[in-house]
């Protein structure tokens, strides 16, 4: 049967991959962003999955104000890159896992969560920045990856509750394929950051950390803090931590098994007007 073997957890900050694309990341502003991330990228080399389901939020390029799907799995075979209004970023395209994808879509509906399935889209910094960060710039992405959006840029959005739950049950749907795969979790987005408004630029180190802890060692605390905390605390786009929370659920602890191990913790500011957090837990 397919496994849940590790969780990644990375802000997915646009100018991260601005930075990347354009030879900037030996620049003395981006050296230390990109230090956070070397072990990261050999940890990945050393625990390769066959399948990444990745969570993110669209940034208004596959979804607008038309369409605003709570929660959309993307079901195809491949994705392309999107133009988000400067031309698509140049990276590989985005290999999909149709079998996969449509079975966890099946099991989860089953379980009573309401998903939309996306046939065909493009997918934004969002889910290619995360993969830049772990990856590298190869030729191709290393294995096949689910795109999971989740809405955190329209309100009402989903509450932490609501998407540790969802987590859950998207362990349950992996773990019942029937195929022997190694699947990877990765909740992106965040950490304390806020685009307008008089807030703009603001960034809270403090709630940052208390949230790594609880994602860490109590993520039922974490789950437990209600959505508009996030936004007073982190700002208007930390709501994007909520994400971080299906990744989080969908870890054997979370389903009576040992905890996880930390396998790497990384904190800095600033990288553009935000805060990149970024964590790795295995399971064990």
């Amino acid at each position: 049967m397919a496994k849940i073997t590790a969780s990644v957890y990375t802000s997915h900050v646009p100018a991260i991959g601005a930075a990347l694309d354009l030879g900037k990341n030996n620049e003395p502003y981006w050296q230390p962003v990109f230090k956070g991330y070397e072990y990261s990228k050999q940890w990945m080399k050393d625990n390769q999955p066959d399948v990444i389901f990745l969570v993110y939020n669209d940034h208004a390029t596959a979804f607008s104000l038309d369409m605003i799907p709570t929660f959309a799995i993307g079901t195809a075979a491949e994705f392309e890159p999107a133009d988000e209004g400067w031309g698509p970023r140049p990276v590989p395209k985005v290999i999909g896992h149709p079998e996969l994808a449509a079975h966890i879509a099946q099991s989860v509906i089953q379980q009573d969560f309401d998903l939309t399935i996306v046939n065909k889209m493009d997918v934004d910094h969002g889910l290619t920045v995360p993969l830049s960060l772990m990856c590298g710039q190869p030729e191709a992405w290393p294995c096949p990856v689910i795109p999971f959006a989740v809405n955190v840029v329209q309100y009402p959005v989903p509450s932490g509750q609501r998407c540790f739950n969802l987590g859950k049950a998207i362990r349950k749907a992996i773990e019942s394929f029937d195929k022997p795969l190694n699947v990877q979790i990765w909740g992106t987005g965040g950490m304390s950051h806020q685009l307008q408004g008089p807030r703009a630029g603001l960034i809270n180190k403090e709630f940052d950390n208390a949230f790594l802890d609880k994602l860490i060692a109590d993520p039922a605390a974490a789950a437990a803090i209600p959505h508009i905390d996030f936004v007073r605390e982190a700002g208007s786009e930390g709501i994007e931590l909520v994400m971080w929370l299906i990744a989080r659920g969908a870890m054997a602890d979370v389903a009576g098994g040992p905890a996880p191990k930390l396998m790497h913790r990384f904190y800095h500011v600033p990288a553009s007007n935000t805060a990149v957090g970024h964590l790795i837990l295995e399971n064990q």
